[in-house]
């Protein structure tokens, strides 16, 4: 059996269904190629699953030994976290909640057969 490795990112400040636009990008690619992809990427959730995907490359490097080249992101997915409501009032005096979303991103990394 291949070798999983894993990493996670909680309470991301961004909504996941924003995240899920950035993940899919690199979902099934070489890590190498993943992270080519998202320096690339101008959106703002790019660079927290840049990092994301880098550490379990790191890990996978020093825990396992397993080479970078070797490495393929398996899976990866945003589910959504906490989403805290914030006072805002509009006309009239009336009650506009603001919600604000984030998410959680988890990563695994599977070496290629």
């Amino acid at each position: 059996m291949a070798q999983e490795i894993t990493a996670k990112l909680s309470n991301f400040r961004e909504s996941a269904q924003k995240t899920r636009l950035v993940v899919d990008l690199v979902r099934g690619k070489m890590v190498t190629e993943a992270l080519d992809i998202l320096s690339l990427t101008p959106k703002k959730a790019a660079v927290p699953v840049r990092k994301l995907i880098y550490s379990a490359m790191s890990n996978a490097e020093e825990n396992f030994g397993v080479s970078r080249d070797d490495l393929v992101v398996y899976q990866i997915f945003a589910d959504e976290a906490r989403t805290r409501k914030w006072r805002r009032f509009g006309a009239r005096g009336r009650f506009k909640p603001e919600l604000r979303r984030s998410s959680h991103v988890t990563v695994i990394l599977r070496e290629v057969e």
